[in-house]
């Protein structure tokens, strides 16, 4: 073997010899818990409306059998600046990992030069030919730098988990917008049903007026009641503008083809709720945000080892492979060197107090993190308690609002009935009639609050996160 590749063999064996050595009698600087307790309940207090596991919300928005929504929800994520700098997020975490990784290996660099030239008078013109490989480390002799990799690790995991908590918020935007739309566009057809009627039996009662059948004030009330429903009418068509809108601006899509898509009938699929989990531990590790401010109580804590370390002595190793070889008068001459060391330790002695401060100021931190934990710990319950009670009294004021609506519209077809026959005036069949428009919105309008309630209860679920994936 040439004497200068059993040089460089020997220096990477002492290099990886002492790697070995080193990382067996590595020191821990003593760190404060990365993980503490989340204080969760054992069980929840508000009634369930069915049991199962959380992991079937993953395909949640497919089992509502809506292609459109479905294409909603991908466009608006696509399109969505949150999202975007969420992945950013994991884009940078991942760079800083890589980092703080390689603090923990031995640093290279090469230099090479090569040089022609006359040193001394009366001698022949020379040619230098050097390289060199220089290598550095410090060594991690009290866990400093494993602790910021570890750091770097969570880190990485809190912006994963940051990111499909902006999905799940803009696929949550995106079904609220939608499922309001949707029964907006109902209640229009309905709106624009009773201004149908109320114009037909105003222009009746004009007609009977002039007949002499009715009094001026029983047809000014007919007319009244016309401009009462063209103008409901005019307020629902605005919403629904308003709606369309809206949902353009979230999915970026051309606001011709979702009009057109819109025109099509809504799928008949039933609903289909989310499943809760009935231990509340296993939805709140299903929390995206809850995930990431745990793994931020472990970063936290890995700063407060990292200023420690900062005030512990550090060890560093150089060295040095060295090739020199002049060329002169048809001679050449090897001049090549190696270095191993030197094996440098540095002890801080004193510094006016600044590494006792950043000490402190970690601590602090560390200590606002797991209060951030523990507080979006109990918001997360009181989002999931607050949705589960929000549901039970939908559903009982829904049975109530259908047997409502039922009664109203049996008393107008018993008004229609009677005013055929001529047993009941203009102004009772109009007051059946207003009754009944207002029976069957309110029926509409909760059952919207119950799906946009459905959808809130989905995303305080988490959304289907599984932090063992990324």
């Amino acid at each position: 073997m040439p004497s200068h590749l059993h040089r460089i063999f020997l220096f990477c064996l002492v290099g990886a010899s002492f790697s070995t050595l080193t990382a067996c009698g590595t020191l821990q600087v003593p760190l404060p818990p990365a993980q503490v307790p989340a204080l969760a309940p054992s069980a929840w207090q508000a009634p369930l409306p069915h049991e199962g596991g959380v992991a079937q919300l993953s395909q949640w928005w497919q089992k509502q059998g809506d292609p459109l929504l479905l294409e909603l929800i991908d466009a608006a994520q696509s399109a969505s600046p949150t999202v975007a700098q969420a992945y950013a997020r994991i884009a940078a975490a991942r760079a800083s990992q890589a980092q703080a990784n390689a603090a923990l290996l031995p640093g290279l660099s090469a230099q090479a030069s090569a040089s022609r030239g006359l040193t001394q008078p009366g001698t022949p013109s020379a040619t230098t030919q050097q390289g060199a490989i220089m290598a550095s480390w410090e060594l991690d002799l009290v866990g400093a730098n494993r602790a910021v990799s570890e750091a770097a690790s969570a880190q990485v995991q809190s912006s994963q988990a940051q990111w499909h908590d902006a999905r799940v918020s803009v696929a949550a935007e995106v079904a609220q917008l939608y499922f309001a739309l949707r029964t907006c566009r109902q209640l229009q057809s309905l709106a624009r049903q009773d201004a149908d009627s109320q114009q037909e039996s105003a222009r009746l009662s004009g007609l009977s007026r002039e007949a002499g059948f009715l009094s001026n004030a029983q047809a000014g009330l007919a007319q009244a009641a016309a401009a009462e429903s063209r103008a409901r009418l005019s307020q629902q068509s605005a919403q629904c503008d308003a709606d369309t809108k809206a949902l353009v601006g979230l999915s970026a899509l051309p606001e011709e083809d979702l009009r057109r898509r819109l025109a099509a009938p809504a799928p008949t699929t039933p609903f289909t709720p989310p499943a809760v989990a009935k231990v509340p531990a296993q939805t709140l590790a299903q929390r995206p945000d809850v995930f990431s401010a745990e793994r931020n109580v472990l970063v936290a804590a890995a700063a407060v080892g990292h200023a420690m370390a900062q005030r512990l002595p550090r060890l560093s190793l150089n060295g040095s492979i060295g090739a020199l070889r002049v060329s002169s008068g048809g001679q050449d001459q090897d001049l090549s060197t190696w270095s191993f060391g030197p094996l440098a330790l540095s002890m801080p002695l004193y510094d006016a107090g600044q590494r006792e401060a950043a000490l402190g100021a970690s601590q602090a931190a560390y200590q606002s993190a797991v209060l951030a934990y523990q507080a979006n710990v109990r918001q997360a319950v009181r989002e999931v308690e607050e949705a589960l009670v929000r549901l039970q009294s939908l559903q009982e004021r829904e049975k109530d609002a259908a047997l409502v609506q039922q009664s109203y519209a049996a008393a107008l077809g018993a008004s229609q009935a009677r005013q055929q026959q001529g047993l009941a005036n203009d102004l009772e069949l109009q007051e059946a009639r207003r009754a009944a428009w207002a029976a069957e919105s309110a029926r509409r309008s909760l059952q919207l609050q119950s799906k946009l309630a459905w959808v809130a209860l989905y995303r305080a679920l988490g959304g289907g996160f599984e932090p063992a994936q990324p």
